[in-house]
């Protein structure tokens, strides 16, 4: 934790960079990705402060679309589509991923029901080799799934209608920070 402080410490010493800051937002993109503490969508893009609108949930999951009942993630998405008005959404699953092995593998939750519960919103159960650390296919056909659910959110749905919405699938690999991007002529992911 020390070397955390001994940053924040220094990090507002800044002040002229970050005055433009204070004037809004105006991201181009909405990055959701897992909040798996290896996965750094700053570092894996480039990106500046105010470059990126992000969304971090386990197993980078996107729940079904519920007006009645709408959850944190759909006011993000929302947020980010209608008033933001990004012109991009990756979703981007990353190997090595436990939230996606577990499915994979169909590990007992049973001790962490909040985890077990909210993985109910990954169905369907992503394909994959169980023996796999990587969870590689599972990773990507779970990318490909939550897309599709993302397809299906109203502000996606109009703004995807009317060509000012692009949806991209993207697997970042931990072990060498390779990304690759899904290609749907192919429907493989390639290197981008």
């Amino acid at each position: 934790m020390q070397p955390l402080i001994d940053n924040a410490r220094t990090f507002g010493q800044r002040p002229e960079e970050f005055a433009r800051l204070a004037e809004g937002q105006s991201p181009q993109v909405l990055f959701i990705t897992c909040s798996d503490s290896r996965v750094v969508p700053a570092l894996i893009t480039g990106a500046r402060p105010g470059e990126l609108f992000e969304l971090r949930t386990a197993g980078n999951i996107v729940p079904p679309y519920a007006s009645q009942h709408p959850t944190g993630e759909a006011a993000t998405i929302e947020y980010a589509v209608e008033v933001l008005g990004v012109r991009d959404v990756v979703v981007c699953g990353h190997s090595h991923c436990g939230a996606v092995g577990a499915l994979v593998r169909g590990d007992d939750l049973t001790a962490v029901p909040a985890v077990r519960d909210w993985l109910v919103h990954a169905t369907p159960r992503p394909s994959g080799a169980p023996e796999d650390p990587e969870v590689a296919e599972g990773v990507r056909s779970h990318v490909l799934t939550q897309l599709l659910r993302l397809r299906s959110y109203p502000c996606v749905e109009r703004r995807l209608a009317e060509g000012r919405l692009a949806l991209h699938g993207w697997y970042y690999e931990v072990h060498t920070g390779t990304v690759r991007t899904h290609r749907p002529q192919t429907d493989t992911f390639e290197i981008l």
